[in-house]
């Protein structure tokens, strides 16, 4: 018991140390942007794969993320790190949480999108930065100011309105809300740096995506890669978009606060909710419109309030008087 955890606290340690470090919380910062980003966008990528079935489709980018982050590893000199992780039993359980977390989040986020459930992918994460908050407080000790708790009160309200309108879909929102929070979570805790710990994921994940892919290649239909050269490219793009947000995800919750990181995760579920009534053609209801308002006032005060701590001279100690 004592290893597992003495890793989790050194972990922990080094989690606030970075998350403390201005210049370690700028690079976070640009890499939760990144991240956040591509994933606000992905739904656009996906209608270009979308006949494929999600479950071959998860297969496939497992398979082209594993190459993706080896080569990686090798480019940036981190094997010692990957194969120390591979040696450590605690982090190895954890990844395995994480990979079978991630996979899952990947499944039911596809079968949204493809199956037109664009507005229920975009409240998953809409919750999940409220579970985020909520994570980070508990577990990880972090504090929130006033201006951060009606932050947090305001987004609640303008998901509880979107909850009243998708009671029908709600397992799929809470689904990615509850297994990417838990996902970054984890991630914040556990000893590994982002390239080797998604490497070890997707080398846990390659087994099951392997039978996935022959089981689908045995179908009639046959397997979706290597019949058509702009589909099979668009799968192998796969690997890239799956890599890089998540590469870019991890390093952000490594030097940000969670809680913080959570409130900024706001940007994709907007960009999703925007694609869903613009290139998806979704009617925007009054409640929505409500909601969106809302969430989007609570970031403001959450990234405010945390502007205006930063702006606060450092206190100097005063000199003790001469006697």
């Amino acid at each position: 018991m004592s290893g597992p955890q003495t890793s989790v606290s050194t972990t922990s340690r080094s989690a606030t140390s970075d998350a403390s470090d201005p210049s370690a919380t700028k690079s976070g910062l640009f890499a939760a942007l990144g991240a956040y980003v591509i994933w606000g966008f992905l739904p656009l990528y996906l209608i270009l794969v979308k006949i494929v079935p999600p479950t071959e489709f998860v297969a496939w980018r497992i398979i082209w993320t594993l190459p993706l982050c080896l080569l990686i590893v090798m480019l940036r000199g981190q094997r010692h790190a990957l194969m120390t992780a591979v040696r450590s039993g605690a982090v190895m359980l954890t990844l395995l949480l994480t990979a079978v977390l991630i996979a899952i989040n990947w499944l039911v986020y596809i079968w949204a999108i493809q199956n037109g459930e664009v507005y229920a992918a975009s409240l998953g994460y809409y919750i999940n930065p409220l579970l985020n908050v909520v994570l980070g407080t508990v577990f990880l000790g972090e504090k929130l100011t006033r201006r951060q708790w009606a932050a947090v009160a305001l987004a609640a309200c303008g998901v509880a309105l979107l909850l009243g309108g998708a009671l029908t879909t709600l397992w799929i929102s809470l689904t990615l809300a509850a297994s990417f929070g838990t996902y970054g979570l984890l991630r914040k805790r556990v000893d590994v740096g982002a390239v080797p710990g998604l490497t070890i994921e997707s080398a846990i994940l390659i087994l099951p995506a392997m039978a996935a892919v022959v089981y689908f290649a045995g179908l009639p239909a046959g397997s979706s890669f290597g019949n058509d050269l702009s589909l099979s490219l668009l799968i192998m793009l796969g690997g890239v978009l799956t890599a890089v947000p998540l590469l870019l995800f991890a390093i952000a919750a490594r030097r940000m606060a969670y809680s913080t990181l959570g409130f900024i995760q706001f940007l994709a579920p907007t960009i999703v909710f925007i694609l869903g009534l613009t290139v998806f053609g979704q009617e925007l209801k009054t409640v929505q419109l409500a909601c969106f308002i809302l969430i989007w006032s609570a970031a403001a005060i959450f990234v405010w309030d945390i502007w205006a701590r930063q702006q606060r001279p450092p206190l100097v100690p005063s000199e003790p008087a001469k006697g």
